[in-house]
């Protein structure tokens, strides 16, 4: 065989290897394919099966489903903001201070809007920022001194002339509430004044004592805010199940039934969510920031409000019991 057929061969050989090589390549490109198109239509048929699974059940069991999730997507939510520690909870409460200000301040903005009054929104936001800035002062002053008065000295004037200072922002709403007054619709703005401050009276005073009461120990914060889920969760189980008696017109959904099964599992609740929480001392121990660490604190000697004592009955009681 002459070199040029051996040439040719071995170039045949070469070009069928390549064509093999791409089929190959091909092959494992489409089975990977259809591997990357199942993957991502398994989502979507889960999605499917759950909408499926919903649309089968009727509406009341549907209903159940869907609140028997969020619950425990909110609880798991908030445990989460929980273990985040006090800050977190802090944040959580501002927030929930800024949307129910919204909320209210929104319903007068609405029955007056037509009238174009200025500077009714910016303002009410301004004595809301005021209203924070004196009573998260005060807070942060008195447990953050430490930190405050050493490291940032800039916040040392603050701290000395906060009251002034938040007299002086006060003050200026005032002159901007008189600067905006429009004749005619003086008793209308004077009314939109005393929403705004009735509002902050309300939202922005409880989330102050609320975080007053978190420092004091994240008991006096969880416990309440707990019983009031354990009472919607079990009236509504109640409800749910032995519910026939309807308690108010106003809320036809609601039940006797539900009103008792949950007053009741919220008294057990509290008896045994008490117990459980005074021996952790993360809820017992009041939250203190410490400078060296830059962090809070919850460690303490837990105090006789928090330890189990037994308490003597009274000397008239003592023969009822022992007949």
């Amino acid at each position: 065989m002459s070199n040029s057929e051996n040439l040719q061969t071995a170039r045949r050989r070469q070009k069928e290897g390549a064509l093999n090589g791409e089929k190959v390549e091909q092959k494992a490109h489409s089975e990977q394919s259809a591997l990357n198109i199942a993957d991502e239509s398994k989502p979507v048929e889960q999605q499917e099966d759950k909408e499926q699974f919903l649309a089968t059940l009727n509406p009341r069991w549907r209903n159940w489903w869907i609140r028997t999730i969020f619950t425990w997507f909110m609880i798991g939510s908030f445990f989460f903001i929980l273990y985040l520690g006090p800050l977190a909870v802090i944040v959580l409460i501002q927030c929930i201070q800024i949307k129910c200000f919204h909320e209210i301040i929104s319903i007068g903005h609405k029955k007056y809007q037509s009238l174009s009054l200025p500077l009714f929104r910016t303002l009410s936001w301004y004595f809301l920022l005021c209203s924070n800035y004196f009573f998260y002062g005060e807070s942060i002053s008195e447990y953050f001194q430490g930190l405050l008065t050493h490291e940032h000295i800039i916040l040392q004037y603050l701290i000395q002339y906060h009251r002034l200072i938040s007299y002086g922002m006060y003050c200026i709403g005032i002159m901007l509430f008189v600067n905006s007054l429009k004749k005619d619709f003086y008793k209308k703005q004077f009314a939109l004044f005393g929403w705004t401050h009735i509002t902050l009276l309300v939202i922005v005073t409880q989330s102050h004592l609320v975080i007053q009461t978190l420092f004091e120990g994240m008991m006096w914060f969880f416990l309440p805010v707990s019983m009031v889920i354990c009472n919607d969760i079990w009236a509504y189980i109640f409800g749910f199940f032995f519910g026939k008696t309807p308690l108010i017109k106003l809320s036809p959904k609601k039940t006797w039934e539900g009103f008792i099964g949950g007053a009741i599992m919220t008294i057990v609740y509290s008896f045994v969510g008490v117990y459980i929480m005074c021996q952790f001392e993360y809820f017992t121990c009041p939250v203190e920031y410490n400078s060296e660490s830059k962090t809070f604190l919850t460690s303490c000697t837990p105090a006789a409000l928090y330890q189990i004592t037994s308490y003597p009955l009274p000397v008239f009681l003592h023969y009822p019991v022992q007949m």
